[in-house]
């Protein structure tokens, strides 16, 4: 069966900006749009951000609010990061009490008909820069409008962890496999997609190909 892949991560204010549009086109065109949560790249390639060009962080903060703004989307430094690291470093701690939280969540999530609904709400309560996304009750109000109860969900992926880490992982292999390293990665019919920049190209090659719209 035909279907478009998307491979994401929570820490990634691309993949929070590609939300919105994938969304959209899971909506027109009659082909599953399946969620593949991933790692962030913090995470899966240990001491990348000490040997990152050190132009590239400047670049990333100048460059994501531009973006946002182009495309009409809120965006904000997230509060706080889904990674606790030191950004003058490039130190990542080893514990970290966010990242694996919500990739679990996620994938729970990509099981479901919600799952783009779950990830644009939780994405958005992270990098919109409108709130403290673990106060209160911010990520459960999230997690509801996309139709889950967060307390379940919790209960679920403790019973299921080492199943969850199993599927990231699988998630991860696929990823690279697809020909790409980063976030988001769309691939459809073996072919990858890399960025939120080439959604526009992903579209054209879902009409090429003849996938119907729906009726």
């Amino acid at each position: 069966m035909r279907q478009v892949e998307i491979f994401w991560s929570f820490r990634s204010p691309y993949s929070y900006l590609a939300t919105p549009r994938l969304r959209a086109l899971s909506a027109v065109y009659d082909i599953p749009f399946v969620m593949r949560p991933v790692y962030p790249i913090a995470v899966r390639i240990p001491g990348f951000f000490k040997s990152v060009n050190p132009l590239w962080p400047g670049y990333l903060m100048h460059d994501v609010p531009r973006l946002g703004a182009f495309l009409g989307v809120p965006v904000g430094r997230p509060d706080p990061d889904p990674i606790v690291m030191d950004m003058a470093t490039g130190e990542v701690d080893a514990e970290q009490p966010y990242i694996h939280r919500l990739t679990r969540l996620g994938v729970l999530a990509s099981h479901t008909p919600q799952a783009l609904d779950f990830f644009y709400e939780v994405s958005t309560v992270i990098w919109s820069g409108e709130q403290t996304w673990t106060d209160a009750t911010v990520l459960a109000d999230a997690v509801g409008r996309a139709g889950f109860d967060l307390e379940a969900m919790d209960r679920d992926i403790e019973a299921r962890e080492a199943e969850l880490e199993d599927e990231i992982s699988r998630n991860e292999t696929d990823q690279r496999a697809a020909g790409h390293w980063g976030v988001p990665l769309m691939v459809f019919n073996g072919e990858p997609f890399f960025g939120q920049d080439r959604i526009d190209l992903l579209e054209w090659r879902l009409n090429e190909a003849g996938v119907p719209r729906m009726s």
